[in-house]
C-alpha cells in the first residue's frame, strides 16, 4: 500500500477531505521522525513503538579495494509491533 492509497482509504472511512488527511499523515510521520531524531520513543498503544536503536561500531570490508573499514556506532530507526498487533496479523493473514 502506498501513501496515496492509505490517504484514500482513511479519507473514505472518516469522510475527511483527502488533502486534510494527507496533511495529518505527513504531520504524524514528521513528528515520529523528529522524536526518533531527538532520541525519544513514540508509543502507540495497540500498534507499536517507534524508537532509535543503537548500532555498535563494527568492522566492514570494501570488496573492491580489499580493505577493512571501521563503521562507527550509529542509531537507526526501529519499530516493535505491539502484542495485539502481532496476534491480529498472525490470525488474519492468509
Amino acid at each position: 500500500m502506498t501513501k496515496a492509497e492509505l490517504v484514500s482509504k482513511i479519507s473514505e472511512r472518516t469522510g475527511v477531505e483527502k488533502l486534510t488527511t494527507l496533511a495529518i499523515i505527513e504531520s504524524m510521520m514528521n513528528e515520529i521522525k523528529d522524536s526518533i531524531s531527538a532520541n525519544e520513543a513514540v508509543f502507540l498503544r495497540g500498534f507499536g513503538t517507534f524508537k532509535p536503536k543503537k548500532r555498535a561500531e563494527k568492522t566492514g570490508r570494501n570488496i573492491k579495494k580489499n580493505t577493512t573499514i571501521i563503521i562507527p556506532a550509529h542509531h537507526i530507526p526501529a519499530f516493535k509491533p505491539a502484542k495485539v498487533f502481532v496476534e491480529e496479523v498472525k490470525n488474519n493473514v492468509k
